[in-house]
């Protein structure tokens, strides 16, 4: 609600404009002539609340297409990073005609709750490629997650290490991220010298970097060609914006 009331300044200015003759200028009153512009207003909107209700919409859906053609020029300029990195784990289709990308958070209940919703759409679409980064940043716990996820990739068990830590219970520390790279049989010893990998660093700093210039702050989101989707947003959205990009002919920029 602050947030809307920040533009109340603006908002004024624009629907003084419109009940005032437009050859008449701030400027050319005096303080008691801008006294009185400003009680005329403030009449006007007591009268007309419904004015505010739609500048602000249509202030909220001016700024919310700016956000989207900003969105979507960072992803066509970051493509290469978004959906072909090397060290990110693609499932599904390596060479589908729409790829999905998720970033995410071990310790993130909003990712484990998205998790039957990935599967469902890796298993039933068959032209689907789908690409995880890890985006640690709810803690250490996650950090740590994330670099052993990575580094199991050397042992050939990303994908399910990364179901296992996912579909864990509670948050994700170093003793939990070890017990279930245990349980599906990983060496341990290996696995926390990989972790130590600048290669692994190097990923987890691109992901952030990836993050940042798309103004995604939180876990999950979703990238399907070029638009995100932040949150949990459940199966038939996901699903629906892929026939979307389909429909179009494919992704061009994945």
């Amino acid at each position: 609600m602050l947030s809307r009331f920040k533009n109340c300044g603006i908002l004024a200015v624009f629907i003084t404009s419109l009940i005032l003759p437009a050859a008449l200028h701030a400027a050319e009153f005096n303080t008691s002539q801008r006294k009185e512009m400003g009680e005329i207003v403030r009449q006007y909107l007591i009268e007309n609340p419904e004015v505010l209700r739609d500048a602000f919409e249509a202030l909220e859906r001016k700024e919310a297409k700016a956000k989207s053609e900003g969105a979507k020029a960072a992803i066509k300029e970051l493509a290469p990073d978004i959906f072909r990195a090397d060290g990110d784990l693609v499932i599904g289709n390596p060479v589908g005609d729409v790829t999905m990308v998720e970033l995410f958070d071990y310790n993130c209940g909003f990712c484990k709750r998205s998790l039957p919703d990935i599967l469902k759409l890796v298993e039933t679409d068959k032209k689907l490629k789908f690409v995880i980064k890890e985006f640690p940043i709810l803690g250490p716990g996650s950090l740590v997650a994330a670099r052993a996820a990575i580094a199991s990739r050397a042992q050939g068990k990303y994908w399910e290490f990364h179901t296992a830590l996912l579909k864990k219970r509670g948050s994700v520390n170093e003793a939990g991220v070890m017990k279930v790279a245990k349980s599906i049989g990983l060496d341990i010893d290996k696995l926390k010298k990989d972790m130590k990998s600048e290669e692994i660093a190097d990923i987890l700093r691109r992901n952030h970097k990836v993050a940042q210039a798309l103004n995604i702050n939180g876990t999950p989101a979703f990238i399907v060609a070029d638009n995100i989707f932040p949150g949990a947003v459940g199966f038939e959205q996901l699903a629906e914006a892929i026939a979307k990009v389909r429909a179009k002919g494919g992704c061009s920029i994945c």
